[in-house]
């Protein structure tokens, strides 16, 4: 049985068009309601072009410390959505290693 749900982001702007704030809701969640967040990093499929399409917003609020911390994780979670997906163990732990030793590079991981 086939079913549909929606995540849907709502950007508020500034005057010169810089992100203030980003809200999101995933229908279904656990948290069935609005959420508030400093950056989204979303990365999606192009089928038609064969490419990923990518979104990267923070608003101002947002701290270089943050920042680095939020990249950093990215590195590391994406490592295990890749291992999920293809089963290639070791190269998923080369990802995160990656991410780890960054991670400890930039003072956000001991």
């Amino acid at each position: 049985m086939s079913r549909e749900s929606e995540i849907n982001f709502k950007i508020k702007l500034d005057e010169n068009q810089v992100p203030e704030s980003i809200e999101w809701k995933a229908e279904g969640s656990e948290k069935d309601k609005l959420n508030l967040s400093k950056a989204i990093n979303l990365a999606i499929w192009d089928e038609e072009e064969n490419n990923t399409l990518r979104i990267d917003l923070w608003t101002k609020g947002m701290m270089v410390d943050e920042m680095k911390k939020f990249a950093a994780q990215n590195i590391i979670t994406m490592a295990d959505s890749f291992e999920r997906s293809t089963g290639e163990k070791a190269i998923a732990e080369e990802i995160r290693e990656f991410g780890k030793k960054i991670a400890v590079k930039m003072g956000v991981l001991k």
